[in-house]
Parts: C-alpha cells; sequence; structure tokens
C-alpha cells in the first residue's frame, strides 16, 4: 500500500509538471504552439488512465494552479481546457469504453469548458472574444475589398451582400464552433491514443471509415428540420430560423460524411483502386447536395446488405 501511494505521488508529479511544461510552450513559443497544445492533455490522460478519478481530478487541479505561475491569469482558461480534456480521455480509456464514446465525451466536455469559459469572460470582464473576432474579420475583409478595388477599379461585392454574409455567419456561430471543436479533438484523440498506446496504456480503435454508421435518429432530424424550412418558413433573425440554421448545418455535415462512406464501402466492395476514395472525399465538396442525398438513403434504406447480395451473385 506505501508503494502504490508513493507511486502514485510521484506519478502526479512528474504529470504535473508534464503538463505545465506543455501549456507554457503552447502560450508562449510561437513555432511549436500547435504541436505542444496538442500533446498538452496526455500527461494528464496518462495519470487518469492508470488512477482513480479522484485522484485525477485533483492532479489537473494543481497542474492548473501551477501553470498560473507561467502566465497568470491569462493561462488558466487555457490550462483548464485541456486539463479537462485530459482527464476525459484518460477516465473513459480507464473505463475500457469505445472511441466513438471517447471522441463524444471529449467534444462535449470541450464545448462545455469553452461555453463555460467564454460566458464567464464576457459576464465578468466583459470581454466578447466572438463579436471581436467577427469585427476584426469583417474590417480585415472590407480592407482587402478596398484592395482589390483600388487594382482592378472593380468592386467585387457591394455592401449590402457583404453585410448578409456576415450576418449569416454569426448565426451559424454555434455550428461552427460544435463543428471545430468536435474535429479538433478528433485530432487529439488520434494523436494521442497511439503515444498512451506506446505508454503501456490499452486503447481502444475506430471501426473503418467504410463502416461508419449513424444513429437513424439523425435522419429523423433532419426531416423535422426540412419540414420546418418548408411548411413554417421561418422570418431570418428570429430564434427558430437560428436554431434550424445551425442544425441544418451540423445535420449536413454528418450526413455527407454519411454518404462518403458509403461510396467507400461500394468501392472497396468492388475492388476499386484506392485513389477513387481521394476523388470521391475531393468530389464531395462541389457535390456535398447529392453525398447529402446518399447519406440519407444508407440511412433509410438497407444499401450495404444490397450490394452485399450483388457482390455475392
Amino acid at each position: 500500500m506505501p508503494n502504490n501511494q508513493t507511486r502514485r505521488l510521484s506519478h502526479g508529479a512528474m504529470m504535473i509538471a508534464l503538463f505545465a511544461i506543455f501549456i507554457a510552450i503552447a502560450f508562449y513559443v510561437p513555432i511549436i504552439s500547435l504541436v505542444a497544445s496538442l500533446f498538452a492533455p496526455l500527461p494528464l490522460a496518462w495519470y487518469s488512465a492508470k488512477y482513480d478519478r479522484k485522484s485525477s481530478l485533483l492532479v489537473a487541479s494543481i497542474g492548473c494552479v501551477i501553470s498560473f505561475f507561467f502566465g497568470g491569469l491569462l493561462i488558466i482558461p487555457f490550462a483548464m481546457m485541456f486539463a479537462a480534456i485530459g482527464v476525459v480521455i484518460g477516465d473513459a480509456l480507464r473505463l475500457k469504453r469505445s472511441k466513438v464514446f471517447l471522441l463524444m465525451s471529449t467534444g462535449i466536455t470541450s464545448l462545455v469548458t469553452f461555453a463555460i469559459e467564454y460566458l464567464i469572460a464576457l459576464k465578468l470582464f466583459e470581454i466578447d472574444i466572438i463579436k471581436d473576432f467577427m469585427t476584426i474579420a469583417r474590417e480585415s475583409y472590407q480592407r482587402s475589398i478596398e484592395l482589390s478595388q483600388n487594382f482592378t477599379n472593380q468592386t467585387p461585392i457591394d455592401e449590402q451582400m457583404l453585410s448578409r454574409m456576415f450576418d449569416t455567419m454569426e448565426i451559424l456561430i454555434p455550428a461552427t464552433i460544435t463543428i471545430s471543436i468536435f474535429f479538433i479533438s478528433f485530432i487529439m484523440i488520434s494523436i494521442n491514443l497511439p503515444m498512451l498506446k506506446r505508454l503501456g496504456i490499452n486503447v481502444p480503435k475506430f471501426h473503418a471509415f467504410k463502416n461508419m454508421r449513424l444513429p437513424r435518429a439523425v435522419l429523423w432530424y433532419y426531416l423535422i428540420v426540412l419540414t420546418i424550412n418548408l411548411f413554417i418558413s421561418p422570418e431570418s433573425g428570429t430564434a427558430l430560423y437560428v436554431i434550424c440554421l445551425n442544425f441544418s448545418l451540423v445535420l449536413w455535415l454528418l450526413l455527407t460524411l454519411q454518404g462518403i462512406s458509403l461510396v467507400y464501402f461500394v468501392l472497396d466492395a468492388y475492388g476499386s483502386p484506392p485513389f477513387l476514395k481521394v476523388l470521391a472525399a475531393l468530389m464531395a465538396i462541389p457535390l456535398y447536395s447529392f453525398f447529402v442525398l446518399i447519406g440519407i438513403l444508407d440511412l433509410g434504406f438497407d444499401i450495404r446488405s444490397i450490394v452485399k447480395g450483388k457482390i455475392q451473385k
């Protein structure tokens, strides 16, 4: 028992030190900050995978406190985000959860942490990072338009269209942030799990992308949003309009991925060359409506069984 307690304390101290170093590098060193950010959850993920949740939360809290001495209050939100991600990843690995559960829990934790930190910054410090970012983006785009007009004597986009474009971007901020956070979470998991495996932690695997199948509830959500848009037609700027537009963006992306997955399945079933998969993924960008339709058909009907049956014949 004393040996286990000593090992736990020594491992905790080492992981706290490594976490603080990663956070400091990610916060201060511009060139390698991205790499350090991706690996920042690794020490706490390893510790959480080996020890109980209570000890992991204590180590994560101390890691955030130690990070405070490197960068003051500004570094605390940064450290808390990666500490939460590390604890969730490690806890899911300790409980032997699937990789899909790992992705969902990491994404939701990151989203909730970001939302809490955003509200704290907005209410206590009156700092709206989203509004500031949109203001900078709008000013930058206007400067680029003026520069283009000076060179070509033509206006590439009028003020009214520019205003509508940025209004739509502001409405889609919730969906954009959600998609971005889950994408970053996927990258973090894909990078850190092989490292954790090398460190002696058992890690799950994703099923092949060609076998991806979303819950059928996604199809019902899409049909509900589509029905609201067709028969109710919410007015621009209303709460229902904002909700439907954000849900539509997320559902379009999910159904596009489902469509690409079906195409990959068919290509593999017929033994097609690998470059066709790359071509299909590239074609999904301009032809996303077609891939959304394929995704809907894949969720609504058992197309894969039909393909298997034809191949067996």
